[in-house]
């Protein structure tokens, strides 16, 4: 879809129009001779680290935005909520340019990063949580009804976890009262940012089952990057591959599996152990541990070749799944660079404090 454009007759959250980001980087040999250069005469080099990204997102959708470390991904949503500013393009939030920073804007979105806190350290998330009421005008009937509701469904405890010094929780506490915070005045576009990082299993489900609820019952935007494909797959019917600034695809989950993973995966357990030779009848093996064993059929083949496992042989077990997302997006990211993209300016690691405007 071309940005700007509404689906549905509804107005677009989000409408990114050939967007680019170009950094001024010092260009610094090492050591003291290379420190001296530099102090006497400077040089510099330009890095493209979002180079012509066009991107629609309409009202209610979640969209995941995978790509690697550097990939871009924290520059275009920097760029999205108006803490960088592009080098170019157009970028539309709800009908605000970001880079203003307009209060109209800024009450309706969030931004939450999992390697960065909003809550005050050596103070209770409770007065955190008050000050951001106070902060977007939130009485406080309507702050304390919201609060409660958000830490119902995160299993929060107010008398519990908010009334304890923030540096005294535990990583996933602090990551669902920040998400409480991020969300207290229900914001309808949500920019999450490895929200899930470092968080254990338990508290990964819990997030990523608010999220969903969050979504379902306020019909918000979300644009979610994640390191953790469970995240994606659970969360994003649509996925957008970033790679090298660039975007790479755009479409439904299924489709990047499908144009990239054209096999299938076929877990099968027989009654008797049968050597990797006699299965590669039935497709390519894996690999082969005793009487389990994992084939990759062609998509088109798999009723076929799983007909002839069952007559075959006496099977105890037999699953089929498509290939783990993960590798689906690195032989994404191969097909990119197969396409010329290789000498592609690496743009500065998403860690990193980027330059201000």
């Amino acid at each position: 879809m071309s940005p700007g454009a509404s689906y549905d007759g509804c107005v677009p959250s989000i409408v990114v129009d050939n967007l680019s980001k170009t950094y001024r980087v010092a260009d610094k040999d090492p050591g003291l001779r290379g420190a001296v250069r530099h102090l006497l005469r400077r040089q510099h080099r330009e890095v493209k680290a979002v180079r012509g990204v066009n991107l629609v997102i309409e009202p209610g959708e979640v969209v995941g935005f995978l790509g690697a470390n550097g990939a871009g991904k924290t520059t275009v949503m920097k760029m999205l909520t108006g803490l960088v500013h592009p080098t170019a393009g157009r970028v539309e939030v709800l009908g605000h340019e970001p880079k203003r920073r307009r209060a109209a804007l800024l009450r309706q979105i969030t931004l939450v990063m999992g390697n960065k806190q909003q809550l005050v350290w050596d103070l209770p998330a409770g007065d955190s949580l008050r000050l951001n009421a106070a902060v977007y005008g939130i009485p406080d009937t309507e702050a304390k009804r919201r609060t409660d509701e958000l830490c119902e469904v995160l299993g929060l405890g107010r008398d519990k976890e908010l009334s304890q010094p923030v540096r005294k929780l535990s990583l996933g506490q602090r990551m669902k009262c920040e998400l409480v915070a991020a969300l207290l005045h229900h914001p309808k576009v949500l920019f999450l940012d490895e929200p899930t990082l470092g968080l254990d299993v338990n508290a990964q489900t819990a997030v990523r089952d608010f999220v969903g609820r969050y979504n379902a019952q306020h019909g918000a935007s979300v644009l979610l990057t994640s390191h953790y494909m469970a995240d994606i797959t659970a969360l994003c019917k649509r996925v957008v591959v970033i790679h090298r600034g660039q975007i790479h695809f755009d479409g439904p989950l299924d489709d990047l599996t499908t144009r990239f993973a054209p096999e299938r995966q076929v877990r099968v357990e027989l009654a008797e152990p049968v050597g990797a030779q006699g299965l590669s009848a039935y497709g390519v093996v894996e690999s082969v541990d005793g009487r389990a064993a994992t084939l990759r059929v062609p998509r088109d083949s798999v009723p076929a070749a799983v007909n002839r496992l069952l007559s075959d042989h006496r099977v105890v077990d037999l699953t089929v799944a498509d290939a783990p997302i993960d590798e689906v997006v690195e032989k994404l990211f191969a097909h990119a660079d197969a396409q010329g993209d290789t000498h592609a300016d690496t743009p500065p690691d998403a860690g990193l404090a980027e330059p201000r405007p």
